[in-house]
């Protein structure tokens, strides 16, 4: 072989390999939610941690919100927190499902990421709550809830919301932001919706144990004699941050102080419960819907089964109104997963499926992030397409 083609050859070949490796290591491209018109924009906070150390940050919040220039009411969703320095790889907070439904309720959704997460990830950490015996929790909840009062006021700069009319809701640390938000008053909170709220828990090396709950409870009961808004708690009874009985106990000190709180214990669900917010949609939307419904918000937003048509049989390929290629990457994988599950398509050639938890509402949002007009086609067995 000649020298020369020989070593082209290989300098052709290491590119090639060199190209794989960067592919390999590069994170697949995020996919934001045309539908919702999602963005992120950045907003200047002032937030203070436990030694006394103040810092003015920039914090990202994402948005998500309704079709339209009407003007709505808001929902302000926030994030959990991590063990340890997992914190470093949350990422941006989305919730994307969560936020599908309550913009389809009629809620703009703002999802700060808050100081020491993501992008602010570092040097300054104002959720630090000292040691498991000497739990100083006062100086974390101010911070916390700073960071969404924060976010209401760049929502009050923001044309198309209603910010007279706010809630505030979150997951683990999140809920605990609701508990602190709540317990402030602040102006035209309509309620708050705690999802697997509370801190000190450690899911590795004390499963259902979390350090010092009392801590907690105490704080709790001081924030309650101020609060006045609604709330409704949500836990999963295999919790593995708190276990089944602990935020029981959050719960009774709450309302003995004067809180206002409903709680509801859902049953245990795969692994951890307490990532029940992303994990069961299922069982927690109809409590959440109830519980809106009882303050007004009555739209109707739950994505449920239509009857099925008769287009076509569920396994026949071929009458999918879909590209081949489409098909095949995306209805025949449909077909060979398990119920329950649903698939969804555009009316420009997008399409989406599910399985498992809350599958109708997962496949049409996955489609319907393209920002195409969308509709289900098949829910388990069913085709469900009424036809062009």
């Amino acid at each position: 072989m000649n020298p020369a083609f020989l070593c082209r050859w290989l300098l052709v070949l290491w590119l090639a390999v060199q190209a794989m490796c960067a592919s390999a290591q590069m994170p697949a491209p995020e996919v934001w939610a045309k539908d919702m018109r999602e963005e992120v924009v950045r907003t200047p906070v002032t937030v203070s941690d436990m030694y006394g150390r103040t810092e003015t940050r920039s914090m990202p919040v994402t948005i998500f919100r309704p079709a339209g220039d009407a003007v709505h009411p808001l929902v302000v969703l926030n994030h959990g927190r991590a063990v340890g320095d997992k914190r470093a790889a949350q990422g941006r907070a989305r919730f994307e499902n969560a936020a599908r439904y309550l913009v389809g309720k009629g809620f703009v959704v703002m999802v700060p990421t808050r100081i020491g997460y993501w992008e602010t990830y570092g040097d300054f950490d104002p959720e630090q709550s000292g040691t498991c015996k000497r739990r100083n929790f006062a100086p974390q909840h101010q911070a916390v809830s700073d960071q969404v009062l924060a976010t209401v006021a760049l929502a009050r700069t923001l044309p198309f919301v209603d910010a007279s009319r706010w809630l505030v809701a979150g997951q683990s640390v999140g809920g605990l932001t609701t508990v602190a938000t709540v317990g402030r008053n602040p102006s035209g909170l309509v309620a708050g919706i705690n999802f697997s709220g509370g801190s000190g828990g450690n899911p590795d090396a004390t499963p259902g144990s979390p350090c010092n709950p009392d801590a907690l409870g105490q704080q709790w009961a001081r924030l309650a004699r101020t609060a006045i808004a609604p709330m409704l708690w949500l836990y999963w009874q295999n919790d593995l941050y708190w276990g089944e009985d602990v935020p029981k106990q959050w719960h009774q000190a709450w309302v003995k102080a004067g809180g206002k709180a409903e709680f509801k214990s859902l049953a245990p669900i795969a692994g951890d419960g307490h990532l029940g917010l992303d994990r069961d949609m299922d069982h927690w939307l109809p409590l959440v819907d109830a519980f809106l419904s009882g303050l007004g918000f009555n739209q109707p937003a739950i994505v449920t089964k239509p009857p099925a048509t008769n287009w076509a049989e569920v396994d026949e390929v071929n009458k999918v109104p879909l590209s081949a290629k489409s098909r095949t990457a995306g209805y025949e994988r449909f077909l060979a997963a398990g119920t329950p599950r649903a698939f969804a398509i555009g009316s420009q050639g997008a399409w989406g499926y599910a399985t498992g938890d809350y599958v109708t509402g997962r496949a049409l949002g996955f489609c319907l992030r393209s920002g195409q007009a969308c509709q289900l086609y098949a829910v388990d067995d069913d085709v469900v397409w009424p036809g062009r």
